[in-house]
């Protein structure tokens, strides 16, 4: 594999994908994203949020409570396996983590510091980066897409393979 290759970080016989052209607002390639906490990741029709053993471990450690009660109390089964249990918000269904009181008018993590991949890698989900229709579908939902912080494509394909190897 050649050297900028590697430094863009394609996989061989790859070629580039959509993010790596220049944006017209900042010139530079990749994307931008900053989280507003408005918590529309978190909430909406029924989904999955996968996690790992691990992510299960540190998430019950948090809690301080055993794994066990972990898994009864806070995942159900679906059909792509285990997933953090959903409860009524106002946008349809909440992650069963996602806290509205503490901060009015901000939706943050009960468990942030050790969510799942899932979830620390939105919004650069292999699904949102397909191409650039995709991602400007997921942001009419997400505020924060396409402002803040811009994201080279290296730092882009490392986020999503991130969710990829969870």
């Amino acid at each position: 594999m050649s050297r900028d290759r590697r430094e863009r970080g394609d996989a061989p016989g790859s070629g580039p994908e959509w993010f790596d052209a220049a944006d017209a607002e900042s010139g530079k390639p990749g994307l931008r994203f900053s989280c507003t906490m408005c918590g529309n990741c978190c909430s909406g029709p029924p989904g999955y949020v996968s996690f790992t053993e691990d992510e299960a471990a540190a998430i019950a450690a948090r809690l301080d409570i055993s794994l066990e009660s972990f898994m009864d109390g806070y995942t159900h089964a679906t059909p792509a396996g285990r997933s953090l249990r959903e409860v009524p918000g106002q946008n349809g269904l909440d992650c069963v983590f996602l806290d509205r009181q503490s901060m009015p008018g901000k939706a943050i993590c009960g468990i942030y510091e050790d969510r799942p991949a899932q979830c620390r890698t939105w919004p650069f989900w292999e699904i949102n980066l397909r191409s650039k229709r995709q991602w400007e579908q997921a942001r009419r939902t997400c505020p924060g897409m396409g402002h803040g912080t811009q994201y080279t494509p290296l730092q882009i394909r490392t986020i999503r393979d991130r969710d990829r190897d969870a």
